[in-house]
């Protein structure tokens, strides 16, 4: 699959969704706990960790295949892609997951032992295809739908609705010209792969009920008496602005430069339509199109995804959504203000 279109074609139906993809992974997970003898229980953890690799990293499967030893430093959590004609990349993980792995890999070779080459697995690549496909069918997908090249392509979408930077995602797919604009060059390639750590580990540790976060740099602190108003450069040219008291600044020791992450809960979104703009005092705003909307007897959830792909969430009352007359693919307006921005630091 071209990987340009993996990230220029708008997320569909064909991709798994975060929740299906969980619902795969503890299918594997079962399956390769239920091995009885050794050498089955080798094999399924070598496919329950090809499978992870894939998952979480967007690698391609020719590229986990071909991991040797040193390629993956568990105590630094990265790993080491070697891609086509000398190219490679550096790909950050999450603690959980280099953990996940050091107990699978050291049983990937036969009796618990490496390749002569080092390689962690010397596997026919079809056998894992049809493994992958085995394990789709039996977690109630069509079988394409589990393949490789399709979890690769789920994982984009994922890492892009949750807001990873572009050029993140295009890094974490070995792309070899990210389509780097003005707006993203003061985001080095080290920013990147600290952005793609910091989301890692938020989405490993799930210790936020926040649905909506961005990435940056602190562009500007302007410094009130008792409070911080904080100007964060975001990587689609935008800016974000934080309120916060002066202490909170200080302990995170907030200068510009920084990385750091926004968040932004649900409920604390409000939803216009860009046809009928009305004057708000919100600090922020950002446009996009509806994809999704989840209507209840309270509350409706809507999913307004913007220009790079990313997607924010809000909560409003059902009785003042249907005042908007909104539906999904009309255009919108999502306002919040400064004062309901949470910071955290890199």
């Amino acid at each position: 699959m071209d990987q340009n279109r993996i990230i220029a074609s708008s997320p569909d139906s064909d991709a798994l969704d975060t929740s299906q993809l969980a619902a795969l992974e503890e299918s594997y997970q079962e399956w390769a706990a239920r091995a009885k003898g050794e050498k089955s229980q080798a094999a399924r953890r070598r496919i329950l960790a090809i499978f992870l690799l894939i998952r979480y990293t967007a690698a391609k499967l020719s590229e986990v295949l071909s991991l040797a030893e040193q390629d993956i430093d568990f105590a630094g959590q990265s790993i080491y892609l070697r891609g086509g004609e000398g190219n490679g990349r550096e790909i950050r993980i999450s603690e959980e997951l280099a953990r996940r792995l050091r107990e699978l890999l050291p049983a990937a070779g036969p009796s618990g032992q490496k390749t002569a080459a080092g390689k962690y697995f010397a596997i026919d690549p079809g056998f894992v295809r049809r493994k992958f496909y085995e394990r789709a069918t039996a977690s109630g997908f069509a079988k394409e739908r589990g393949g490789p090249e399709m979890i690769r392509r789920a994982r984009a979408v994922e890492l892009m609705r949750g807001n990873l930077p572009l050029p993140a995602v295009q890094r974490l797919l070995g792309h070899s010209s990210p389509n780097l604009t003005s707006a993203y060059l003061s985001f080095s390639d080290e920013d990147m792969r600290e952005a793609t750590r910091l989301y890692m580990e938020r989405e490993s540790a799930r210790q936020t009920s926040a649905r909506n976060s961005f990435f940056g740099k602190v562009r500007t602190l302007r410094q009130g008496k008792v409070q911080t108003l904080v100007e964060l450069a975001t990587s689609d040219g935008e800016s974000i602005f934080s309120v916060i008291t002066r202490t909170s600044a200080q302990r995170l020791g907030l200068r510009p430069g920084m990385l750091a992450t926004a968040e932004i809960k649900a409920p604390w979104l409000i939803v216009e339509s860009c046809d009928r703009p009305g004057q708000s005092s919100a600090d922020n705003q950002r446009e996009g199109i509806i994809v999704r909307i989840e209507t209840g007897r309270v509350n409706t959830e809507c999913a307004v995804r913007l220009a790079d792909g990313a997607e924010l969430y809000a909560v409003i009352s059902t009785p003042g959504f249907r005042r908007l007359g909104l539906k999904e693919g009309d255009a919108a307006r999502l306002l919040f203000s400064a004062n309901a921005v949470i910071l955290q630091s890199a």
